[in-house]
């Protein structure tokens, strides 16, 4: 398998109480599949951004790696199965594979 195949991964996560920041900075610091990370408002406080490798198993992923950072009290994970793309100036939306 090519090394340049990944899957996104989106994961919610909820901090114990006035651990947000730091929990944000430890995954953006310590996991480097980490893409992105948004302070969010609701049930959970964080969305995080991961890109792993194609063949790697989501829940050892999750569990061996982000269920690691301290401050996290629950996860909840989103698998991707296709992706789109398109904007204001384009008037197709494309499936990006």
């Amino acid at each position: 398998m090519s090394e340049f195949q990944s899957k996104p991964l989106f994961v919610w996560v909820k901090c114990a109480l006035g651990q947000t920041i730091a929990v944000a900075e430890a995954i953006m610091d310590n996991i480097e599949q980490t893409s992105e990370v948004y302070s969010i408002a609701g049930k959970f406080d964080l969305l995080v951004k991961f890109n792993i490798p194609a063949d790697w198993s989501v829940g050892r992923f999750i569990n061996e790696k982000l269920h690691q950072v301290e401050g996290i009290t629950n996860t909840e994970t989103l698998v991707v199965f296709s992706a789109f793309t398109g904007g204001k100036n384009d008037d197709r939306v494309r499936l990006v594979e």
